[in-house]
């Protein structure tokens, strides 16, 4: 057993966790509800929305049990699946390593809000004329990122196996 690499794992997802859980309770105690404040212009807002659903509030209109498995029992059970699958795959490359301890502590760190305060709080919106997000936190960052790493570190892998065909 490696206890370096677990143990990298465990501080990963820690970290992603806390950093969304810093910067939630921050904007709950000092940004005023459905309230929009520039960051960077108006092409960077800071907002304070709470999102009773999931991506871009999907689901929040699903009856309180659908919504409980959909949004909560479902979504712990793949993280807790992903969390054991990381520490039991032991040629993981290091990439791929980052990438899921992203989506996993991003993953947490929502579900952890579902079930706490019944909704996840969103509040980082990016309207650059072309391009227009919908209201995201640092778990959605977390989680975005992690699977680009995750896509990255498989692009890589095939074109290594191909160079070695």
């Amino acid at each position: 057993m490696n206890i370096s690499r677990n143990v990298s794992i465990i501080l990963l997802v820690i970290a992603n966790i806390a950093a969304d859980q810093i910067s939630k309770f921050w904007v709950r105690a000092m940004v005023e509800p459905y309230s929009s404040s520039p960051i960077i212009g108006d092409y960077l807002t800071l907002r304070n929305v709470e999102n009773e659903g999931a991506f871009l509030g999907m689901g929040s209109d699903l009856n309180p049990t659908l919504k409980f498995f959909v949004l909560l029992i479902i979504p712990a059970a793949v993280l807790l699946f992903v969390l054991y699958y990381m520490f039991k795959e032991k040629q993981m490359d290091k990439l791929s390593i980052i990438g899921f301890s992203c989506v996993v502590g991003g993953g947490i760190a929502n579900v952890f809000d579902r079930f706490i305060y019944g909704s996840v709080t969103d509040f980082l919106f990016i309207d650059l004329g072309f391009v227009r997000t919908g209201i995201f936190n640092i778990a959605d960052l977390s989680v975005t990122t992690g699977m680009i790493l995750i896509l990255w570190s498989s692009l890589k892998q095939r074109k290594k196996d191909k160079i070695n065909a």
